[in-house]
Parts: C-alpha cells; sequence; structure tokens
C-alpha cells in the first residue's frame, strides 16, 4: 500500500482538517469536475504553510484527500492495488486485506462510522441494490466484478462490515497454478482428461481456498466446439474459451419479496437450452436437487462447487441439502450422488497458507449402503516443516466408460494399470460386491 513508509500519523490530521477546510468552499463554487477539484486540493497542499512536506506526502495526500471528497475514501486506494485479494472492513476503525495469500492490517481508518456508512450506500446504489436496519445484509457484484457483502448494525455489533473479494482480470490457467506448486503436471494431466472425457467433477473446499480460481483453470480444457451454461449466485466464473457460453446469475427478491430468481429455476431453464455442459458456481441448497438430475440426464462433464473440509464431508453434505428439498429415502438420495458425480477434487490451505489441491478422490459406487471413494491423489505434508507434495496412490480409475468413448483410454495409461482393457470399468452400474472390492 502506499501510504507504508510515509509518516501517517502525520498526514491524517491534517487530510481531515484539509477535508474540512475545503468542504465549504467546493460547495460554495457549485458543481466542479474532478479536474477542477483536483486543482483546489493541490492549491491547498501546496500552500506555504506545508511546506514540510516531502514531495511524496504532499503527492500521497493530495490522492487521499481527493479520495475522501469524490471517490471512496481511504478504501479507494485499496481498490486500485492489484495485488490485493480481499479487503475486510471491521467498522471504521479496522481495515484488513489479503495480499499474497497472507492477512494483513493496513492502518488505514474512516474518520467516523457515518463516512464509512456513507461510502458503503455510495458502493450500494451504484448496483440499484438497498441496505439499510430494516434489510442490513446485502450481497452485491461490483461494476469490475468483485463481490461485496456487507452487514450493517445491530446485526453487525462492531460497527459497519464490509467484505470484498476480488478476482483478476485474467483467470490463472492450470500451467500457472502448476508454477505455484498449488497441483501437481502430472494431476492436471489426469484432470484435463477427464474434463476432456466429460466426467462430473466437483470442486469442494473452504472459504477462501480458490474453489472458483481451480474451476475457471479447469474449464480452459472443456473443448471450444461445446455449447455451455454457467449458473451463478454472483457471477464470478471466467470462462474464456468456450464462444457458445450463456451466463446465467441468480437474482434475490426485491423489498415486497418478490421477483426472486433461485438457482434451482435457473438450473431447470438451463435444461431446456441444449446445454453440452452446466457448470453451477456453487451449490449451498436444495438447488443440488437440481444439479444431480442435470447430471444424471445426460448432461455428462458437468462441473461444481461446494464448501466441506474433505470429499466424503462434501458427499455428505450433499445428502443433506438433497433432504432439505426432498422426502425421499437417504438410500436413494447415496445413488443418487453416487451416479452423478465421478470425481472429487479437495482444495484446502497448508500450514504456510497457500492453496493446494489436497485429494483427488474418485466416486465408485454405494457399498452397504455408503458412498465408497477411491483416492486417486493425496496430499502430504512433510513432518519437518518442508514443502508437502501431491502424490498418486497407485489406485487405478475404476469407471472408464467415459474415456472409451471419448477415445482417451490409451492416453490415460498410467492411471488405469493392469485394468486398462476396453471391456473393464464399464460404468457405475456394477454389482456392489465388485465396488466393495475395489474400494480398497
Amino acid at each position: 500500500m502506499r501510504s507504508e513508509g510515509l509518516k501517517t500519523e502525520v498526514l491524517e490530521p491534517l487530510q481531515w482538517r484539509l477535508q474540512q477546510e475545503l468542504l465549504p468552499v467546493l460547495e460554495k463554487e457549485g458543481c466542479l469536475s474532478d479536474e477542477m477539484v483536483m486543482e483546489r486540493i493541490e492549491e491547498s497542499v501546496l500552500s506555504e504553510r506545508h511546506r514540510y512536506l516531502s514531495a511524496e506526502e504532499k503527492e500521497y495526500l493530495i490522492q487521499r484527500i481527493f479520495n475522501g471528497l469524490r471517490k471512496l475514501d481511504v478504501l479507494q486506494e485499496l481498490l486500485e492495488e492489484p495485488e490485493i485479494t480481499e479487503i475486510m472492513i471491521n467498522g471504521p476503525g479496522q481495515i484488513f486485506v489479503e495480499k499474497e495469500g497472507k492477512l494483513l492490517a493496513t492502518g488505514l481508518h474512516f474518520s467516523s462510522r457515518q463516512r464509512l456508512e456513507d461510502v458503503i450506500q455510495q458502493l450500494v446504489s451504484r448496483m440499484n441494490r438497498i441496505v439499510n436496519e430494516a434489510s442490513p445484509i446485502v450481497d452485491v457484484r461490483m461494476e469490475d466484478g468483485s463481490r461485496m457483502n456487507v452487514v450493517l448494525p445491530p446485526i453487525a455489533l462492531n460497527g459497519p462490515v464490509v467484505t470484498i473479494r476480488r478476482f483478476p482480470s485474467a483467470p490463472l490457467t492450470m500451467e500457472r497454478l502448476i508454477r505455484l506448486g498449488s497441483i501437481t503436471e502430472e494431476a492436471a494431466e489426469l484432470l484435463q482428461l477427464l474434463v476432456e472425457a466429460r466426467y462430473n467433477i466437483f470442486i469442494s473446499g473452504g472459504t477462501g481456498s480458490g474453489k472458483t480460481t481451480f474451476l475457471n483453470a479447469l474449464s480452459q480444457y472443456i473443448p471450444s466446439d461445446e455449447r455451455v451454461i454457467t449458473i451463478e449466485d454472483s457471477a464470478e466464473l471466467q470462462i474464456q474459451n468456450v464462444p457458445n457460453l450463456v451466463r446465467l446469475e441468480a437474482r434475490n427478491a426485491n423489498l415486497e419479496g418478490r421477483n426472486q430468481i433461485t438457482i434451482r429455476e435457473l438450473v431447470r431453464s438451463a435444461l431446456r437450452q441444449r446445454p453440452d455442459r452446466i457448470i453451477i458456481g456453487e451449490v449451498r441448497d436444495a438447488a443440488v436437487i437440481e444439479m444431480l438430475n442435470a447430471m444424471n440426464t445426460g448432461h455428462d462433464g458437468s462441473l461444481s462447487t461446494g464448501h466441506a473440509n474433505n470429499s466424503l464431508d462434501m458427499l455428505h453434505r450433499m445428502e443433506t441439502l438433497v433432504l432439505t428439498g426432498m422426502d425421499i429415502p437417504l438410500a436413494a438420495v447415496r445413488a443418487q450422488i453416487a451416479s452423478a458425480i465421478d470425481i472429487v477434487v479437495q482444495l484446502g490451505r497448508v500450514r504456510d497458507k497457500s492453496r493446494k489441491v489436497l485429494e483427488i478422490q474418485e466416486v465408485i459406487g454405494v457399498c452397504q449402503g455408503e458412498i465408497v471413494l477411491r483416492p486417486l491423489y493425496l496430499y502430504h505434508e512433510r513432518q519437518s516443516g518442508g514443502k508437502g507434495e501431491l502424490i498418486y496412490t497407485g489406485k487405478a480409475l475404476e469407471h472408464r466408460d467415459k474415456l472409451i468413448r471419448r477415445g482417451r483410454l490409451s492416453l490415460c495409461r498410467k492411471w488405469i494399470g493392469g485394468a486398462g482393457d476396453e471391456e473393464g470399468g464399464q460404468g457405475k452400474e456394477i454389482a456392489e460386491d465388485r465396488i466393495c472390492k475395489g474400494s480398497g
């Protein structure tokens, strides 16, 4: 941040005083352009009484005053710094950011709670949304694609809370993730073959584990001649190489509680639009029912994400979400999930706070009423404190029918062991005892 190394304890009181002096002057002069306002600020800062400031401090002070008068105050500086991936405002006096995967205190603050609330209203009104004490929580997508969540008092006890999740202008590629050490080249090669062969892949992980980033990277393997429909609560996905792309975004209810468009409704609509693949940004409610139906009715190659601590927990969470929307036997739910999802990729943060692929597991079926997973890759963190590694378990892919149909089997020999003949692994419609034996 630009304030690093500057005498902010000297500059901030000066900034607040100059802003208060300039406000009546600017109001008296009427409607001024940004250029004219900047001129007035420069005249004030460069006046004789402030000559003890260095050139860098004067430049910084001028920009801070301009941001306070015409833009988003101290938030503007953070929004203009591309390396910042998340901004967290916990009331007017505490502002934190995530930068290069680490949480940092900025040392910045708003002059008052009222000033922070003014900035919030300025941001929310740009998106034609409303947030107030009667409706104190709002989620909005900002003009640059960033996702903003606002919680106001009395719900937020320490003042207005703002969280802004920012996304890079160009999504990270799988090659970049390999260079960063998030995944190995070998594991990425397997995932490429599975995406091309239209396996249904679910990406699981905690908040901030990189699920959307990884989904964007996986999507680069989707053939460019397919029709893809993306469905999201707040549009975040950046699918780059698919010309025939339809993007759908859910809509919250208005103040009267009407005109809501849910993920479930969008999935139903998408099924009538002849998609080759459906990508659901995140499932967090009974919309999982429509996702599973889509995966089980010929829309192979679909992708989605969800929150969970590990792959098995994600499948159990899906069971719960399905049961909140349908009253059907648990055994039927598990059979539906096992039939729909082929691969679960688990993401997470390790000790050094970097994001890693922790598990790649194949869903091979149901054994004695339980969904069975076969680990293909597992992340091993070294006890000595050195860097961990994503290691192939040596277990072969059980289901190879999609690889066979898309002509990818010969490219997948290292992951099918001695069971690579085209007669084996014909889908998930195989005897339960074989699934139980194959789960080891």
